[in-house]
């Protein structure tokens, strides 16, 4: 259905009533997986805060909150005290106690296959402490401040149902159990999770009694689906819709200033040769182009961060050089975004060898963010400009981010969502080098490594000073962003429409979760 014939289905159509028990949502990236220990995806975390909880979780705006915790303080510089709600029961009805936390923590770094995992938010813990039922402490090697923060994404399993746990349980829904606020119904993978209310839920309940939620990845059929009335509420709004939902009577934006990251990562791996670098006869070159910073800031340098943002994104994203916006905890509040230059770009490349540029193939998902298949066209063609003549290879997310993570790729454009905001989470995870008994690099699939970077984020880490750690890691970051250790795009804004009649709490974070939408008052 083309947007004209939707929006006169759609004007045909009631506004939502108070009374309606059932929401129908649709989301524009695939969940890949409901073990919320598999995947640390943005998508897989949102459907598991639907049904899981954590010892503590991000409010919308990003700052930290009880949930199964109701408190927490460090007893020694290297333990940590969490007290535990009481009366909080599995939707089995097993009750939850800090058994189930000890069994959770120990189970997080050892899930198989997982392409990113969630071991880097349990890394620090070296023994877990059941204290009592409703009491565990957490001891680390040394202070580390953040215990409360990478809880948030740890979502809490129970120790007798998930005693022998696999994925594919989880996926079809025969462990997906938890103390969430819904339950699982039916799940078919890619396309769509059926909910049910848990009615025994500890917390605020939610309003629907039963969700679907429909993975459209498609940005025209989304936007359709609203129109037409077929699902109530979509996220990731299509820039080329935002001006005429945000006109349109029948419509309501929801929008928030994000915290995901678009950014390239760059193939830091391999010495010689990189899979998809060649000279312009189409050889393959005797030593890897993109291990040279002069090369990394030339390609950085020649991108036109600002076109991007009005031409491609249409307003909806922020040109960033850095990986938080710059009022974050952490961030780098005077750094310049800078205009694009591509006669300085072209000297850069010749002071490195490469006079005459050399070819690239820039890998990305053409179904994961917002117009991602045509941001790397534009910098496909921005590259070209400079003498890199670039080919431009876009790909569903499940092959894309297979290849990527196996390593494959030469150049290739990724997004990072930071639900803490501040950038602990992604240096650990992007540019800390790949060090799998830490849990550092978990998603550095380009292979970055600086052990001067590495340092700084180390004794951040264990600064319990909120100051002093802010500082060192304006330093880590300083030391990534000036080696280029991947290159920033822009940061993406957060935008949901839904028909009238409905609110939503946006929250920076971008997670869509049926929890937060009700019918507006």
């Amino acid at each position: 259905m083309g947007l004209a014939a939707a929006a006169a289905a759609f004007s045909a159509l009631p506004m939502l009533g108070a009374g309606a028990q059932t929401l129908n949502l649709a989301v524009g990236a695939p969940v890949t997986s409901l073990d919320p220990h598999y995947h640390a995806l943005s998508p897989n975390y949102a459907v598991a805060d639907m049904l899981f909880d954590s010892l503590t979780a991000f409010d919308a705006r990003a700052r930290v909150q009880p949930r199964l915790a109701l408190s927490w303080t460090p007893v020694a510089e290297t333990v940590w005290e969490f007290k535990l709600r009481p009366g909080v029961k599995f939707h089995n009805g097993n009750d939850f106690t800090a058994e189930d936390v000890a069994f959770t923590i120990a189970r997080v770094p050892t899930v198989p296959n997982s392409p990113s995992s969630y071991g880097i938010y349990t890394r620090a813990i070296q023994r877990v402490e059941v204290v009592d039922p409703l009491t565990v402490r957490f001891h680390t090697a040394s202070p580390y401040p953040l215990l409360p923060v990478d809880l948030a994404q740890i979502q809490m399993l129970d120790s007798e149902t998930h005693a022998n746990p696999l994925t594919e349980d989880f996926n079809s829904g025969k462990l997906a159990i938890g103390t969430g606020p819904f339950r699982v119904l039916a799940h078919r993978q890619g396309e769509r999770i059926e909910y049910a209310r848990n009615d025994a839920y500890f917390g605020d309940k939610p309003h629907w009694q039963r969700v679907n939620y429909r993975m459209i990845t498609n940005d025209a059929a989304r936007t359709a689906a609203l129109l037409s009335g077929d699902v109530d509420f979509i996220d990731q709004v299509p820039t080329s819709d935002i001006a005429k939902l945000r006109s349109d009577q029948r419509v309501t934006l929801s929008e928030a200033d994000g915290l995901r990251l678009i950014f390239l990562a760059l193939d830091h791996s391999r010495d010689g040769s990189s899979p998809f670098t060649t000279d312009n006869d189409g050889k393959p070159l005797e030593r890897n182009p993109l291990r040279d910073v002069r090369v990394r800031r030339a390609l950085s340098m020649a991108i036109d961060r600002q076109a991007i943002t009005d031409r491609v994104m249409e307003g909806a994203s922020l040109p960033s050089t850095q990986l938080l916006p710059p009022t974050a905890f952490g961030a780098l509040p005077d750094r310049q975004v800078g205009r694009a230059d591509a006669d300085a770009a072209r000297r850069l490349l010749a002071e490195a060898g490469y006079p005459q540029g050399f070819r690239i193939t820039l890998h990305g998902p053409n179904d994961r963010y917002m117009n991602d298949a045509r941001i790397i066209q534009a910098i496909g063609q921005m590259w070209t400009r400079i003498g890199v003549r670039t080919a431009v290879e876009g790909q569903p997310w499940a092959t894309f981010v297979a290849r990527a993570g196996r390593q494959e790729l030469s150049a290739m454009l990724v997004g990072w969502g930071t639900s803490s905001g501040e950038p602990t989470s992604p240096l650990r995870s992007l540019l800390a080098t790949f060090t799998p008994p830490r849990g550092w690099g978990g998603s550095n699939r380009g292979r970055y490594s600086n052990p001067a970077m590495d340092a700084k984020l180390d004794e951040a880490l264990r600064t319990l000073d909120d100051a002093k750690r802010e500082a060192l890691l304006r330093e880590a970051t300083t030391i990534a962003m000036d080696d280029v250790g991947i290159i920033p795009i822009h940061i993406q804004k957060n935008i949901w429409a839904m028909r009238r009649g409905l609110q939503h709490e946006a929250r920076a974070d971008e997670l869509t979760r049926a929890q937060d939408i009700r019918p507006a008052q």
